[in-house]
C-alpha cells in the first residue's frame, strides 16, 4: 500500500502539539481515533503495541522523518496518521536530528508481507528531499495530502 492509500486529510496532523515522540504516538494514534479508523475502546491497546516497538529501537531513521508502527489484530487494514512538527521532536533518530515528519502506521497481525512493503514504500518516499520540503513548506493538511497523493501515486523514473 502507498501512503496516498493509507491517508486522507483528516488523518494529516499539521502543526503537533508533541514536544517527544511518546506524545506524537499518542497524537496521531488520537487523531485516528478521530477519524474513526481505530476504535476508542482500543485506543490505550494501540498506543501500548506502538510504544513497545517503539522502545525496542526508535523509528527516527534520519533526515527529520519518524516511522512509528506496529503490528495488531485490533484492525482489518493498514491504518496510518502523519504529522508534521514546525518546531521539531526529539524522536533518538539515527543521526541524533530533531524529527520534523512522523508517519505512523499500523499493520493487522499477521500480514508481515505488507508490513514491510508498507514501511519500504513510506521510507523510499520520504527520502526524497523534493517531497520532504514541499511538505514542510504546506500550508495545511489538505495541500499536505494534496501533495502525498501526487507524489505517492508516481512511477519513478525506469533506470536506462
Amino acid at each position: 500500500m502507498n501512503l496516498a492509500e493509507i491517508l486522507q486529510a483528516d488523518t494529516i496532523v499539521s502543526d503537533l502539539a508533541a514536544s517527544d515522540r511518546w506524545q506524537v504516538i499518542d497524537e496521531l494514534i488520537d487523531c485516528l481515533v478521530a477519524a474513526g479508523k481505530i476504535k476508542l475502546e482500543h485506543r490505550d491497546a494501540v498506543v501500548a503495541v506502538v510504544r513497545k516497538r517503539e522502545t525496542s529501537m526508535s523509528t527516527g531513521i534520519g533526515f527529520g522523518i519518524g516511522i512509528p508502527h506496529a503490528s495488531t489484530d485490533l484492525i482489518d487494514d493498514v491504518v496510518g496518521a502523519f504529522g508534521r512538527s514546525r518546531k521539531g521532536i526529539q524522536f533518538d533518530a539515527l543521526d541524533n536530528q530533531p524529527v520534523t515528519l512522523v508517519m505512523l502506521f499500523l499493520v493487522p497481525q499477521g500480514q508481515f508481507q505488507k508490513h514491510l512493503h508498507t514501511l519500504a514504500d513510506i521510507a523510499k518516499l520520504l527520502h526524497r528531499k523534493e517531497f520532504r520540503q514541499a511538505l514542510e513548506q504546506a500550508p495545511d493538511a489538505s495541500t499536505m495530502y494534496g501533495i502525498i497523493r501526487n507524489n505517492a501515486t508516481e512511477k519513478p523514473p525506469r533506470p536506462v
